[in-house]
């Protein structure tokens, strides 16, 4: 099994990568000239600070190596390694898609072996 990283779009962007099979991404995706991605545990850091209260979001799961040689880990946050991929984000080589709603206190509740 290979490490799985995870992406969160909005609707708008999610909308994008299914009509044209890839997207450069969100806005802060095209500003860096790359890809932001996060491995499960940087996932909720990553909602927590970007998407806070943000509803209508999709999470995307995508195998690391599946995404070859254009994706880099780079120092962010505190220090920690984070996936950046210098390619589009393509539709086909994601694993899995999943709403990340809301709960009733604004909590953004993730799927599965991610809850």
């Amino acid at each position: 099994d290979g490490m799985l990283i995870y992406k969160i779009l909005r609707a708008g962007e999610w909308a994008e990568l299914q009509a044209a099979g890839s997207s450069a991404g969100a806005p802060v995706d095209v500003a860096d000239g790359y890809i932001h991605f996060s491995t499960a545990a940087q996932l909720r850091g990553t909602a927590a600070k970007h998407f806070a209260g943000e509803a209508g979001l999709m999470l995307l799961c995508y195998e690391a190596e599946d995404l070859g040689p254009a994706l880099r880990w780079e120092e962010a946050r505190g220090g920690a390694l984070f996936p950046h991929l210098y390619a589009p984000l393509p539709l086909a080589g994601l694993v899995w898609s999943a709403p990340l709603p809301l709960d009733g206190a604004g909590a953004h509740v993730f799927p599965g072996d991610l809850a």
